[in-house]
C-alpha cells in the first residue's frame, strides 16, 4: 500500500472532464484512499488543503469524506437527482475525433451514483430532463440510458409533453419556448415527489460536479435536520477550476448590482447562488413548488428566497467542481442573456417574497437594463471605483451607489 506521502506525490495536476483515463486514474486514487483505514478522512482533507497539493489528490479528498460518510449512514433515503438538458447533444456521447468534447455524461453520472451509494442505506433515481432542446437531447438520453446497466434508476422527460399544464407549477409556462432550465428543473422535481423521494439534490449535465459527492449534501440533512444544503464553491476548503475569463471586466459591477439587489441572500454569507449542487428536503421543496416566481437562470435565488419564508435557513457545503465551459449552455445562448435573466430575476424575486433589498438599486435594473444589449455595452468596462474592491464588499453602496451605477450605465 502506498503512503499518504506517496499518494499524495503521484497524484495528477490535471482533470480533462472529456477524459475516461482521467476518470479512471481518480477512481483509483480514492479506492486507495478509501482502502488505507490508518488513513483518517481528516488527514485526507489536511493534505488536500496544502496549497500544493495537486488537483486530483484535492477532487480524491471530497469523494473520500463524501463516500465514508454514507457508508456509515444508517438512515435510508430515498433521493432524487435531477438535471435538464438543453444542447447536450455532444455532452451526452463520450469523447472521439468527431466529438472532442464530449462527457459520455449520463453513463458517468449513473457511474458515480453507483459507486457512492454501494452497500448504503441511499436508494436514488436519476431525472434527466429535456428543457426544448432543438438537438434531441431526450431520445439521445434515453438511447444512452437504454444502453446501461442502471437504466432503471433513470427517467426522462421532456418538458414539451408536460405543456400547457393545466394546472400545479408548470402554469406560468405557455410553451418550453419560455424556460430558461428552471421548467425543466421544476418538471424533474415534481416526478421525482411524485414518486415518493425524501429529497432532490439538482445538478448540472455535464460532468462539472462529481455525484460521488452527494454524501457531502446528505450529511446536514441527515445529522442536522437541514432541509436545504447549498454546495457552496466560494468556501475555502472548496475545490473550483472555473473559466471567469468567459466574463469581461464589467462582470464585477454586475455582481455589486446582484449583490444590492439579494442583500438577503448575500448577507447570510451566501456567496455562492448559483452552484448546481444543492439538496432541497421534499417538504420544503413541495412548497417551493406551489408558486414559482421565475422560469429562468435566476431559479436558484428563487428557491433560496421561498426556503427563508418558509423560515428554513440553508446550510452550505464546499465540493468540488470543475468548469465545462466548451459546450455550456449560457455561452451558447449568450452570456449577458443568462445575466440579465440573473439580474431580472432576483429583482422579481426579492419584491415577491417580500424580503429587504436594496430598492433604489432595483428601479436602476428596472429603468436602465431592457435587454441584454445594455449589458454586453457595459461588461467589459470596470467602473474606478470597483477596479480594486474586495469580493467581500461587492454589495456595499459606499462602494458605488446605484445613481453611480446609473450614470455609468448611461454614458457606455
Amino acid at each position: 500500500m502506498a503512503s499518504l506521502a506517496e499518494l499524495l506525490r503521484t497524484a495528477k495536476t490535471h482533470f480533462d472532464l472529456t477524459d475516461p483515463g482521467h476518470r479512471e486514474s481518480l477512481h483509483r486514487l480514492t479506492s486507495e484512499l478509501l482502502e488505507q483505514g490508518q488513513i483518517s478522512t481528516e488527514d485526507v482533507e489536511t493534505a488536500a488543503l496544502a496549497p500544493e497539493a495537486p488537483l486530483e489528490f484535492r477532487l480524491a479528498a471530497k469523494l473520500v469524506d463524501s463516500r465514508r460518510w454514507l457508508l456509515e449512514c444508517s438512515r435510508p433515503a430515498r433521493v432524487g437527482v435531477v438535471f435538464a438538458m438543453w444542447g447536450e447533444h455532444h455532452r451526452l456521447l463520450p469523447r472521439d475525433a468527431a466529438n472532442p468534447h464530449g462527457e459520455d455524461s449520463l453513463h458517468v453520472k449513473l457511474a458515480q451514483l453507483e459507486w457512492a451509494t454501494a452497500g448504503t442505506a441511499i436508494d436514488w433515481k436519476l431525472y434527466a430532463v429535456d428543457d426544448g432542446c432543438p438537438h434531441g437531447s431526450a431520445r439521445l438520453a434515453r438511447r444512452r440510458a437504454a444502453e446501461h446497466s442502471a437504466r432503471d434508476h433513470v427517467k426522462v422527460l421532456e418538458l414539451d409533453e408536460a405543456l400547457p399544464a393545466s394546472g400545479g407549477p408548470l402554469t406560468g409556462l405557455t410553451s418550453v419556448q419560455d424556460s430558461r432550465k428552471a421548467g425543466a428543473i421544476i418538471l424533474g422535481c415534481i416526478q421525482a415527489l411524485e414518486d415518493g423521494v425524501d429529497a432532490v439534490i439538482y445538478t448540472d449535465a455535464d460532468n462539472s460536479v462529481h455525484l460521488g459527492q452527494i454524501g457531502l449534501l446528505l450529511r446536514p440533512w441527515v445529522d442536522r435536520d437541514s432541509k436545504v444544503v447549498l454546495g457552496d464553491r466560494k468556501h475555502r476548503k472548496a475545490v473550483l477550476v472555473k473559466q471567469e475569463a468567459r466574463w469581461g471586466e464589467g462582470i464585477v459591477l454586475l455582481r455589486h448590482m446582484q449583490r444590492m439587489i439579494g442583500r438577503a441572500i448575500y448577507a447570510r454569507g451566501i456567496q455562492d447562488t448559483q452552484a448546481a449542487f444543492k439538496l432541497y428536503a421534499s417538504e420544503v421543496l413541495g412548497r417551493i413548488l406551489e408558486q414559482p416566481t421565475v422560469y429562468d437562470f435566476s431559479f436558484d435565488s428563487d428557491w433560496i428566497l421561498a426556503s427563508l419564508a418558509q423560515g428554513v435557513e440553508p446550510v452550505q457545503v464546499p465540493f468540488a467542481f470543475i468548469d465545462s465551459a466548451a459546450e455550456s449552455a449560457s455561452i451558447a445562448q449568450g452570456p449577458m442573456t443568462t445575466w440579465e435573466a440573473l439580474l431580472k430575476g432576483l429583482a422579481s424575486a426579492v419584491r415577491r417574497h417580500g424580503v429587504e433589498h436594496d430598492r433604489e438599486m432595483a428601479r436602476v435594473l428596472d429603468e436602465e437594463i431592457q435587454s441584454a444589449d445594455d449589458l454586453d455595452r457595459i461588461i467589459d468596462h470596470l467602473p474606478p471605483a470597483l477596479a480594486n474592491a474586495p469580493s467581500e464588499r461587492l454589495g456595499d453602496p459606499e462602494l458605488m451607489s446605484p445613481s453611480e451605477i446609473r450614470d455609468w450605465i448611461r454614458s457606455h
